[in-house]
């Protein structure tokens, strides 16, 4: 008997996401190739890119401190230029080591607040504020009693040698 040569209609099959997308793509040995060829350049180009951007960084730094070890040396010359001057050169003789002009009386005002007098370890320091008393002030102005230079070189000694007495 004859083979009818009829077609069966074909019935529409719900394809699976993962065969809808094989379908989409269609790649071929073109398209894989491409793609390998993106992937090595990316890696090879990868290196040069990063010695590249290091290389920027490092000079971006280096402006940087340029900058700063300018900007230091203009201070310093305007530092020189001042000290030219003798008129900042006497107004730092002042203010750093109280100097004065022939004529002139300095004053120099302490703050009694800052000052401990409650030490009772039998050290120099006792000893001293043991003499001085924060509450009388002296009206009239006293020479110094002993030369300074023994009194420095003493109490370096002194603060070197000598032990607190224990109570």
């Amino acid at each position: 008997m004859a083979q009818s040569t009829k077609k069966e209609p074909k019935v529409p099959v719900a394809l699976t996401q993962g065969k809808l997308m094989l379908r989409m793509l269609r790649l071929n040995s073109s398209w894989v190739s491409l793609i390998a060829v993106i992937v090595l350049g990316t890696f090879i180009v990868s290196q040069d890119v990063q010695t590249f951007l290091d290389q920027r960084r490092e000079i971006v730094e280096m402006e940087e401190s340029i900058a700063q070890a300018e900007a230091a040396v203009e201070e310093m010359q305007a530092e020189r230029d001042r000290w030219q001057d003798p008129v900042y050169i006497r107004s730092q003789a002042r203010d750093r080591l109280y100097y004065v002009l022939p004529g002139e009386v300095s004053y120099l005002v302490m703050d009694s607040e800052g000052m401990d007098f409650s030490d009772t370890s039998g050290t120099v320091g006792a000893l001293l504020s043991e003499r001085r008393s924060a509450d009388e002030i002296s009206a009239e102005v006293s020479a110094a009693e002993d030369n300074w230079v023994d009194s420095l070189l003493e109490t370096f000694l002194r603060s070197a040698l000598e032990q607190p007495e224990e109570e």
